[in-house]
């Protein structure tokens, strides 16, 4: 016998097998159906179903536990057969299962991969981020440093050059209105001026003010000059009323530039 003609006939012995296990099934419903056939009393009609229910259990309970144990047929070859081709659909399953899960992996793996790619390159770019802002801190710092002392430089350079201005603007002014005594004596007749001038040598008013200058430098913690015959008393009245330069307190021969630099 052939293989195809032995699987044919394993089948068609199971199949017997069923029907005849079936068949024993059906008659068992049918008496199980025919037992208590009485009226239903109307006053108690859902007590009643819950006894048939309950008996018609037991019935089959017992009925199942007189019943032998058999087995689905006793041919070993239909068994082995049926074995078999269980045994060929789980195989099946475990290889469809085996597959998914070595493409999960996979993917997995690749994941893994892409992430250590991805991890490598944000280390390598901070690096870089890193070292490009200690050099920028280094370079803002040098810069920074560069800057302050060409922008001190430009403004000790603007204070000098005001300074030189306001040095010429004074010596101008007082050249034109507080000349020196002997070029007024020349041009006393024109303007016809009335003002007695002093017949001793005496400075002018800017080397007035560059004595006091000089004294308030050199000794701030006492700034006062001296007045002595070489310093004209109008020259003087003038700077004490302007308020340019103070006496002192206590001895009024002795006069001082006021501090505006405070």
């Amino acid at each position: 016998m052939d293989d195809d003609q032995y699987e044919t006939d394993a089948k068609e012995n199971l199949i017997e097998e069923c029907e005849h296990i079936w068949t024993e099934v059906e008659e068992c419903m049918s008496r199980l159906l025919d037992l208590h056939t009485e009226t239903v009393p109307e006053s108690s009609v859902h007590s009643f179903l819950k006894i048939s229910s309950v008996k018609a259990l037991t019935s089959e309970y017992n009925q199942w536990q007189k019943r032998e144990q058999k087995i689905l047929s006793p041919d070993e070859e239909v068994l082995k057969e049926v074995e078999f081709e269980n045994l060929q659909k789980l195989n099946k399953e475990l290889e469809l299962l085996l597959s998914c899960i070595h493409a999960e992996q996979k993917k997995v793996q690749q994941d893994f991969e892409r992430s250590q790619q991805i991890l490598m390159e944000q280390e390598q770019l901070l690096e870089s981020l890193t070292a490009k802002q200690k050099e920028l801190k280094q370079d803002d710092f040098h810069f920074s440093e560069k800057r302050a002392l060409q922008e001190l430089q430009s403004k000790m350079g603007k204070t000098v050059a005001f300074k030189e201005y306001l040095l010429a603007a004074l010596g101008n002014f007082l050249k034109e209105h507080y000349p020196s005594l002997q070029e007024s004596k020349h041009v006393k007749n024109k303007k016809k001026n009335l003002t007695e001038y002093p017949s001793a040598e005496v400075i002018t008013v800017q080397e007035i003010l560059e004595a006091l200058i000089n004294k308030m430098k050199q000794s701030p913690h006492d700034p006062y000059v001296t007045v002595d015959d070489s310093m004209w008393p109008p020259y003087i009245e003038t700077l004490l009323r302007y308020g340019i330069t103070l006496r002192h307190p206590e001895d009024p021969q002795k006069i001082r530039l006021e501090a505006f630099h405070q």
